[in-house]
C-alpha cells in the first residue's frame, strides 16, 4: 500500500520544513498536513484521517504525549501509522511511546527516507519496526 497522507506535528518550524522537504523528495504525491502543537493535530483529524502521522514529543501547549492520551481516548478510529520522530535518546521515552498500539515505530530526527520506506511497509501491514 503507499502513502498518500501524513500528518507531520512539530513545534520547530525547520523540523516541518525537513519533514516536508523529505516527504516532497521521497514521493510528490503524498498531501502533507502540519500541525505545531498535539492540540492544533487534534484538529486536524476531526477533519482527516492521514495514513501516517509523525510525532514530536517535546512541544508547547499539548505536547506527544499528551496528544497521544487524547488521541487514544477520542477518535475510533486511528492512523494506521502513528510514528513518533524526536531528538529524545531516552529508553523510557520510546518505551512510553511504544505502549499504545496505534504507534508503530520511534524514529530519531531527522526524518529521513528509510523513516519513510519503514512507514510505508507497516501500512502494508508489516509488523513494528524501529
Amino acid at each position: 500500500m503507499k502513502l498518500h497522507s501524513i500528518l507531520a506535528v512539530d513545534d520547530d518550524e525547520g523540523d516541518l520544513f525537513i519533514c516536508n522537504y523529505t516527504i516532497r523528495k521521497f514521493d510528490p504525491q503524498i498531501t502533507v498536513h502540519k500541525a505545531f502543537n498535539g492540540l492544533e493535530a487534534l484538529g486536524v483529524l476531526r477533519d482527516t484521517t492521514p495514513d501516517a502521522i509523525i510525532l514530536d514529543i517535546n512541544m508547547p501547549i499539548m505536547n506527544g504525549f499528551e496528544f497521544l492520551d487524547h488521541y487514544a481516548r477520542e477518535f475510533d478510529r486511528h492512523a494506521p501509522v502513528v510514528a513518533m520522530l524526536t531528538s529524545s535518546h531516552l529508553a523510557m521515552d520510546r518505551e512510553r511511546a511504544m505502549h499504545y498500539d496505534f504507534v508503530k515505530s520511534y524514529f530519531e530526527k531527522p526524518l529521513t527516507a528509510e523513516n519513510l520506506r519503514v512507514m510505508a511497509a507497516l501500512l502494508d501491514g508489516e509488523s513494528s519496526l524501529p
